[in-house]
């Protein structure tokens, strides 16, 4: 089952929550909700700094778990860390800059914001990642081959099994013929109830 649609940027582009979260908003830290602000405050900061935090939408109710990882994509999580350039602490004082690569729905996409290290809120959006996007449909595409070769060698497995019975069953009915078998004579003298009507 391939991650991604066929054509992303057109379901970005016109998909109604898409067109929501595209636009920059207010945005909110929503894990620990429960707990006082100064234990969130500290939750916050080290989730970001570990790489992750629940964001949400205020506008649209949308939340969002997100990661801020470099090599998000990657296999190996060893090289999956939080870097600079999605967890930014040091570009102004008293806010967090984060940036996180996810699919979403089917598209590549990029969320990109700041909250505030004090209210927990701040201003975010989501970006079509066209380089994602520009990988993640050769994968699409090298596995919808894949899965269309592995088909085709299925039926012609099924094919060639059919071909074989058949042979084999008319191999088996040519020699009951051949040898006289009962079974093939509804009139031989083993079929009493036939042999009225032969």
């Amino acid at each position: 089952m391939p991650r991604v649609v066929s054509d992303q940027r057109a379901k970005f582009e016109n998909d109604e929550l898409f067109r929501k979260l595209s636009r920059e908003s207010e945005v909110r830290y929503t894990g620990y909700r429960d707990r006082p602000l100064e234990e969130r405050q500290v939750r916050f900061q080290a989730s970001c700094r570990e790489g992750h935090a629940d964001i949400g939408f205020v506008s649209t109710g949308t939340n969002l778990p997100l990661s801020f990882l470099s090599n998000a994509w990657s296999e190996n999580k060893a090289i999956k860390q939080p870097t600079r350039e999605f967890v930014d602490f040091e570009r102004e004082v008293g806010k967090v800059h984060l940036k996180s690569q996810f699919i979403m729905n089917g598209v590549c996409v990029r969320w990109r914001g700041w909250l505030d290290l004090h209210r927990l809120d701040g201003i975010g959006c989501v970006e079509y990642d066209e380089e994602r996007a520009m990988t993640e449909d050769v994968v699409r595409r090298d596995g919808l081959e894949e899965q269309t070769r592995r088909l085709r060698e299925f039926e012609d497995r099924q094919k060639r099994h059919r071909e074989e019975l058949e042979r084999a069953a008319e191999a088996e009915m040519e020699a009951r013929r051949r040898v006289g078998h009962p079974d093939t004579n509804p009139c031989s003298s083993g079929a009493s109830v036939v042999s009225k009507a032969c």
